[in-house]
């Protein structure tokens, strides 16, 4: 998708609109109603945005702010946070204007709903207001205000009395946008909204993160990543806030040229972390390097050459939060997983029975079905054992040790051969953040000079959930047991037999 905006004639577009508006007998308030409801099409026909690397390309440094599909439907999703009063979290790559969006919807929300209050934080003071600093939010904020047509400007309003430092207040009906910092953030005003501006690099995220549960029932978390061992990190990951991922391939704007000098111009970890919002780009004891991941999930299954029977790994959950996964592949091709909450064994082995079968209608032949013997998963296993599928299901005991002189146990073994599988190429992965997450951040070390992968409570306890998709991935790498060949039955010569 090409972005090429014709800001002349956006001008002239806006210019004929206001003439418009300001025809005697014009339904102003008419068109102030329809605004309260539709923040895009608010921002799209009168916002501008400043950007003072525009004069280097010829293009002024002032423009209209014409939204993309990406950025409108980021407005429109932080209305749906704020309306159904609760949290969100946007994961971004640099650059991709998302502090000028935060900005526009506080604005238009300070000019269209009376009363309320939108919150700024951000870790340094600087980063919130300086009265000279275009980088600051609230420099963004006053200008974004100034540059409205009268019309949309609240009465009376004045910047020098209305906008002093940390505070910009609506004098027409009472709306409000605070500003902190530090370790201040969520110690004063309650807010309708708050915007943690970078909030993967807060120092004491979790104090933070307390005082605003009790002042905002809004908390909009905006950062790119800061590595996988942060309360940022470990929100993205918990289910429990929506995300919405800001990446920079959905910036119409960005390209592989633009790609291309990110990368000759940053340093590889900073790369990888805030443009390809790789979250274990630091992780040096990550057994899965995060660019193997990202090429099998470049791949779509139409690139992929797809044969052999099907491989089914399911990992179990334990009752809680975690969740059991069910992966279904097939040669260098991995189908979208299946991820079910709340469920007994009985119940998750007929899930696993039910897309088997789904899978032959379409088929396919199933090769095998591997559940770690933990818990739920052995009545799982025992309900398949009692199916058609009886012959390709088996269990495992991935902490069992081994004496193949590379692996300290099976677990070991099936991550070697899954790391071995994305090390070829050529593969297709589901565009799964979380699975990409969870293989990306498995630590590994040595035992004896063997291969040992953390264990599930290890990986639960760093990083405050179970990593069940990946588990459940690497199960499809699992050897099943040989099967020993029957023995015929001893027959003594006939010579012995005679009287």
């Amino acid at each position: 998708m090409s972005w090429e905006p014709d800001y002349q004639a956006e001008y002239a577009r806006r210019t004929e609109r206001l003439k418009r508006i300001r025809e005697p007998g014009y339904d102003l308030a008419a068109l102030k109603a329809y605004y309260k409801d539709h923040p895009v099409e608010f921002i799209s026909d009168w916002g501008l945005t400043f950007d003072p690397r525009n004069a280097e390309i010829g293009l002024p440094t002032t423009v209209p702010f014409l939204l993309f599909p990406k950025q409108a439907e980021f407005i429109n999703w932080l209305r749906e946070r704020w309306l159904g009063r609760e949290d969100g979290l946007a994961e971004k790559s640099r650059d991709m204007g998302v502090s000028w969006l935060c900005v526009a919807f506080a604005v238009w929300m300070w000019l269209f709903h009376a009363g309320t209050v939108a919150g700024f934080g951000s870790r340094k003071e600087e980063y919130v207001d300086d009265l000279n600093d275009p980088k600051s939010l609230f420099w963004k904020v006053r200008q974004f205000v100034n540059l409205l047509p009268v019309e949309f400007r609240p009465a009376g309003w004045d910047a020098k009395k209305h906008a002093p430092f940390m505070t910009i207040k609506n004098p027409e009906n009472g709306a409000t946008i605070v500003g902190e910092s530090g370790d201040n953030i969520g110690r004063g005003n309650r807010t309708s909204i708050y915007f943690k501006d970078e909030s993967a690099f807060y120092e004491r995220a979790e104090s933070i993160d307390a005082a605003l549960s009790q002042t905002s029932n809004c908390k909009i978390d905006v950062s790119t990543p800061n590595g996988n061992g942060n309360p940022f990190y470990r929100k993205r990951h918990s289910g429990k806030v929506k995300v919405f991922t800001f990446h920079w391939r959905d910036d119409p704007r960005k390209g592989p040229e633009w790609y291309a000098k990110q990368q000759n111009d940053l340093d590889p970890v900073v790369l990888a972390q805030e443009v390809d919002i790789d979250y274990n780009a630091s992780t040096s004891d990550a057994w899965i390097n995060g660019e193997l991941i990202e090429a099998a999930q470049r791949l779509g299954p139409a690139d992929v050459e797809v044969n052999g029977p099907w491989m089914i790994g399911v990992d179990a959950a334990h009752m809680g939060d975690d969740e059991s996964g069910i992966t279904k592949r097939r040669g260098l091709l991995t189908l979208p997983l299946v991820m079910r909450s709340k469920l007994d064994g009985p119940a998750l082995g007929g899930v696993v029975e039910e897309q088997c079968r789904e899978l032959e209608d379409a088929g396919g032949a199933i090769g095998m079905i591997c559940i770690e013997l933990d818990g739920p998963g052995v009545s799982a296993y025992d309900h398949l054992k009692r199916t058609k599928y009886a012959g390709v299901t088996f269990g495992v005991h991935t902490g069992a040790q081994l004496s193949d002189d590379r692996n300290y146990n099976v677990k070991a073994r099936m991550w070697r051969a899954a790391k071995d599988y994305l090390k070829v190429g050529g593969c297709s992965m589901p565009k799964d953040p979380e699975l990409k997450a969870q293989l990306g951040s498995y630590r590994y070390g040595y035992k004896g000079g063997l291969l040992l992968m953390e264990s599930k409570k290890e990986y639960k306890k760093r990083l405050g959930r179970s990593p069940d998709r990946a588990d459940s991935w690497v199960l499809t790498f699992a050897t099943p047991p040989k099967q020993a060949k029957p023995r015929r039955a001893y027959q003594p010569p006939a010579s012995w037999m005679a009287g």
